[in-house]
């Protein structure tokens, strides 16, 4: 007898359908000389310390850092896995041949792997079922293509060795932070610091950006702008930092003429957008409907199951060179409900281009791309997520988008002017995407404004004036923003091609990325303001009190992914990883519990890590000189620090103790841009107090009907 083992019950009812399996039992389908069971997604977990050892039930530092000789499984203890492992474990007892047909990816291959283990059936023949699609004809393409199971042992080894280092560096960092520092600020009830190799470098970034916009000092500038002919010109030379400059030179102009110097105008052709992989579907909708990257990859995996999308987990933009024959037809069924956007395309010769397909860039799955089967009714995020998988699938295959930018260089009495303008030639691509118009403020200059037909060497009459601004601060992380951040592993990067090489070291992956976002939301260390994210003061006194750089380190996390992703290829040894991650714990551990005041010193700056020295009012950088701008002054809000309170700031970040600020108990801590914060209190209580509509909804499964339903 075949097994064939699935990650859900309704991948079974779908497999079962297109092999024509029909005899339902408790926990399995059966027929033909086949039984088709399924998991609830993970079943089998590692144990816990306290399972390898009673004595490590308790928290204590002097157990840590504890690392297993060998990690053991044992069940998820969530209604119903018991049992549902037991049908399990019987089938593949008996079964002559197992087929893993769980998620095609390294999650996936862990669940699957990790019942074999439990199950004691590792040594049995293995195959597998790898999916893209849960349509009929892809089902029935893959049982064609099944590959020996044995084939993935690599992507399992990475899979492991996520799952393993995953539980070392976050269990020994949380029982240590937490033992140590749970009562931080005399708190009656101990804090739960939740520590973890992927969410505090995320964390980490989130809390570093606030900083940046808490710092920031907003600077006047002034500008000298003219208006000729209804269109505006900037005066091309730098901002004025006083507005005796700008008036200045306006005074020069005024009642002199205008007059054209050059007109030049170049074309630009925009390519049309690449496929959607799941980060890049996630972003889009965040920015366009507002929707979290949780309730993205909801919405996507109900497309999935309901066979109007392929595999969302992916992180290829690109198709395969064997899905190219497959595509007109596609377009011609989607004729259905997108006929008129359809029809400018010539299905018989498509421009298949690189951007499009391409072998080399697509490793487990394709992009993500609709079917072609029809829905008849979608939930709304379902709707919006499948419009705009749509809409980019159509997209790709249109012509460029041609502009011509004008330039019109212009003078008055030697003070150089400019204006540019953008004109569509070619709509190309970019019908599809009908633009919103922008909210527009006092004294802003369009960039895309209209222009005449200006004749250099005309002259005439204008209208100068002077505009005062102040410049901007950075922005708060939006879910698009800090996906893009994940993905670049902390790197601020617009350039798709520079995106794309950084994917390797990306933070997390396509899939465990919206799961990060909403852990760290779940434990109140990060909150929604409307379309942003921001840091709470739970998660500013954790980074705080973090004094292992590495531990919040975006682009240490970026390389032991990109080192996982080399195990899945074979170019890496899992052994090798695994000792450098326990190297790294026990590192962590040391130099956490060997950190003492050193009373000798005042501390490091934490601009530029150079001394900081003593001034007669406060005290600064010994960089001074080389332009370090670091200044701590030694009052607060009326509260006045002692030289022993300056250094442990200095050196630890945080005060450990309470003080009295506006007549409230207070924390106080050195932000990561070197300011001076007070906070509230930690507390279990409040680690709890995370409010509901922070966390995704909770929403049942929409009903999702097909017009083949």
């Amino acid at each position: 007898m075949k097994v064939i083992i699935t990650e859900k019950p309704s991948v079974a009812r779908d497999i079962a359908s297109v092999l024509k399996i029909t005899g339902k039992k408790k926990g399995y389908i059966e027929g033909r000389g086949c039984a088709i069971t399924w998991a609830f997604g993970h079943l089998v977990t590692l144990l816990d310390p306290g399972e390898y050892d009673p004595a490590l039930r308790k928290w204590r530092l002097d157990s840590l850092p504890f690392i297993p000789a060998e990690f053991k499984l044992k069940l998820i203890e969530n209604q119903g896995v018991a049992e549902q492992f037991e049908t399990i474990k019987k089938l593949c007892t008996e079964a002559e041949e197992i087929i893993c047909a769980t998620d095609a990816g390294r999650e996936g291959e862990l669940i699957f792997r990790y019942i074999l283990s439990l199950s004691g059936c590792e040594d049995k023949p293995i195959r597998r079922l790898w999916l893209s699609s849960l349509t009929p004809d892809a089902i029935q393409e893959a049982f064609k293509d099944l590959r020996d199971g044995h084939d993935y042992d690599a992507l399992y080894a990475a899979a492991r060795c996520r799952s393993e280092s995953d539980w070392i560096v976050g269990l020994n960092a949380t029982r240590y932070y937490t033992v140590r520092h749970g009562r931080i600020g005399s708190s009656e009830d101990r804090v739960l610091w939740s520590i973890g190799r992927v969410q505090t470098p995320v964390l980490a970034m989130i809390v570093q950006r606030d900083d940046e916009i808490l710092k920031f000092r907003p600077k006047a500038f002034w500008e000298l702008t003219t208006k000729y002919r209804d269109v505006v010109f900037k005066y091309t030379g730098d901002r004025f930092e006083q507005p005796e400059k700008a008036q200045e030179l306006h005074d020069r102009i005024v009642g002199k003429p205008f007059t054209i110097a050059g007109v030049s105008g170049k074309q630009k052709k925009e390519q049309p957008p690449q496929l959607f992989d799941l980060t890049t579907l996630q972003r889009e909708v965040n920015k366009s409907h507002g929707l979290s990257a949780a309730d993205t990859l909801t919405a996507t995996q109900n497309l999935y199951e309901a066979k109007l999308v392929t595999y969302p987990r992916t992180d290829s933009r690109y198709l395969s060179a064997d899905m190219q024959p497959r595509i007109p037809k596609i377009l011609e069924q989607l004729k259905a409900i997108r006929a008129e956007q359809i029809e400018p395309l010539e299905l018989a010769k498509l421009p298949f281009t690189k951007r499009i397909v391409d072998d080399k860039k697509v490793t487990d799955h394709h992009a993500i791309i609709p079917t072609g089967i029809i829905p008849n009714s979608l939930g709304a995020h379902e709707q919006q997520v499948y419009d705009a998988i749509v809409t980019q699938f159509i997209a790709a295959f249109y012509p460029v988008c041609v502009k011509k930018i004008t330039t019109v260089d212009g003078e008055s009495v030697d003070i150089k002017f400019q204006a540019k303008g953008t004109q569509i030639i070619e709509s190309g691509w970019s019908a599809l995407f009908p633009k919103k118009k922008k909210k527009k403020t006092a004294g802003d200059v369009e960039e895309d404004q209209t222009l005449p037909e200006f004749k250099q060497g005309e002259s005439g009459p204008h209208e100068p004036s002077t505009r005062e601004g102040k410049t901007k601060p950075p922005k708060h992380f939006t879910e698009n923003s800090l996906l893009g951040a994940m993905e670049a592993a902390g790197k601020r990067v617009d350039d798709d091609t520079l995106r794309e090489a950084l994917k390797e070291r990306g933070i997390g992956t396509p899939a465990t990325r919206a799961a990060i976002i909403e852990t760290l939301l779940r434990r109140n260390y990060i909150r929604r303001e409307k379309k942003q994210i921001r840091a709470t003061d739970m998660g500013r006194c954790l980074i705080a009190l973090l004094r292992d750089p590495l531990l919040k380190s975006p682009e240490m996390t970026g390389e032991w992914e990109e080192k996982l992703k080399q195990i899945e290829r074979g170019e890496s040894e899992a052994a090798d990883f695994m000792d450098g991650i326990v190297s790294y714990t026990r590192r962590l551990i040391d130099s956490s519990s060997s950190t003492h005041l050193d009373t000798t010193r005042i501390g490091d700056c934490p601009l530029c890590s150079k001394e900081v020295i003593k001034g007669k009012t406060a005290y600064g950088c010994s960089g001074w000189k080389q332009g370090c701008a670091f200044v701590l002054e030694a009052e607060y809000k009326g509260l006045k620090l002692t030289p022993n309170q300056i250094q442990v700031l200095l050196q630890m970040h945080i005060l450990p103790y309470p003080v009295h600020i506006d007549d409230q108990l207070r924390l106080l801590l050195l932000t990561t841009q070197g300011d001076l914060l007070d906070i509230d209190l930690p507390s279990a209580d409040r680690q709890k107090s995370a409010k509901s509509s922070d966390r995704p909804t909770k929403r049942k499964k929409p009903p999702v009907k097909t017009k083949a339903d």
